[in-house]
């Protein structure tokens, strides 16, 4: 078994390298990466630790306005979870930026520090990346990733398959907003928007 330590010597971070599972818990409980987002599938792991800039920040604080304005005035239920790990221990773990549960009769996970063991709770139903410096990889492994997982909104679309009615353009008109507008404008907005409909 090769050390973390030795693992962390060779690492190159911001692609997917290949790594057994043990290797994987070694390197992710190594302090040394704490503010790493830690990906595993197939043999494969990925750290990111690209620095996250202002774009990324923005887009991170404005797609959750859009979800849950939506969920709550639709009345449907949502549970939001930010840079949380969800784990199928030996088979894959993965960090997304946002993820939630929406809807009713989900095994969703308690309010603890540990990571989500998914064999005891069902993966979110929606998974969002906020694309930087890893948009490819977003729309490459770690689809293929959060498909396995039985994430079901993956592919391109117009309009959102776990919350009916929320159309990509929606989503697309907030970010560009987000430019110009301060927070409470686009809240605003969106309400406005969501009561239409």
């Amino acid at each position: 078994m090769v050390s973390s330590s030795a693992i962390t010597q060779a690492l190159e971070t911001d692609i997917w390298t290949k790594a057994t599972w043990e290797e994987f818990l070694a390197f992710a409980d190594d302090s040394t990466w704490e503010k790493g987002k830690f990906y595993y599938d197939r043999e494969q792991m990925r750290v990111e630790m690209s620095p996250v800039g202002s774009r990324h920040g923005r887009h991170n604080s404005i797609i959750p306005y859009v979800v849950i304005l939506f969920a709550a005035l639709r009345n449907i239920r949502v549970v939001q979870f930010t840079n949380t790990s969800f784990r199928k221990a030996g088979i894959r773990e993965f960090q997304p930026d946002l993820a939630y549960y929406i809807g009713s009769n989900l095994r969703v996970p308690p309010d603890s520090n540990s990571v989500v063991d998914l064999n005891q709770y069902d993966p979110p139903n929606l998974v969002i990346e906020i694309g930087a410096s890893s948009f490819s990889d977003d729309l490459g492994n770690k689809r293929l990733l959060y498909e396995d997982a039985g994430i079901s909104g993956s592919g391109r679309i117009q309009e959102s398959r776990v919350l009916p009615g929320l159309e990509i353009a929606l989503v697309e008109e907030a970010l560009n907003r987000s430019l110009t507008q301060d927070d409470g404008e686009i809240n605003r907005w969106l309400i406005q928007t969501f009561s239409q409909g």
